[in-house]
């Protein structure tokens, strides 16, 4: 009975190590990373460029109507 429960625990030890992500899972898995991350930061320097854009267009106009004379 010993040697039976020793055959059936080093088998299941065999099975969680065969289990895991291959070599090839976890490449595509560090493709999708670097994606999502790039992603992310594209997102991030188009809500600053948004708002960049948004200040020069109030300097701007705050820049014309003080040229403009007074009536």
């Amino acid at each position: 009975m010993k040697t039976l429960a020793q055959i059936l625990v080093v088998a299941g030890l065999a099975s969680f190590v065969a289990c895991g992500p291959s070599a090839e899972q976890k490449a595509e898995q560090a493709r999708l990373d670097s994606i999502r991350i790039a992603d992310s930061i594209a997102l991030v320097q188009q809500a600053e460029q948004a708002r960049m854009d948004s200040i020069n267009a109030a300097m701007a106009a705050d820049t014309t109507e003080m040229e403009q004379p007074a009536q």
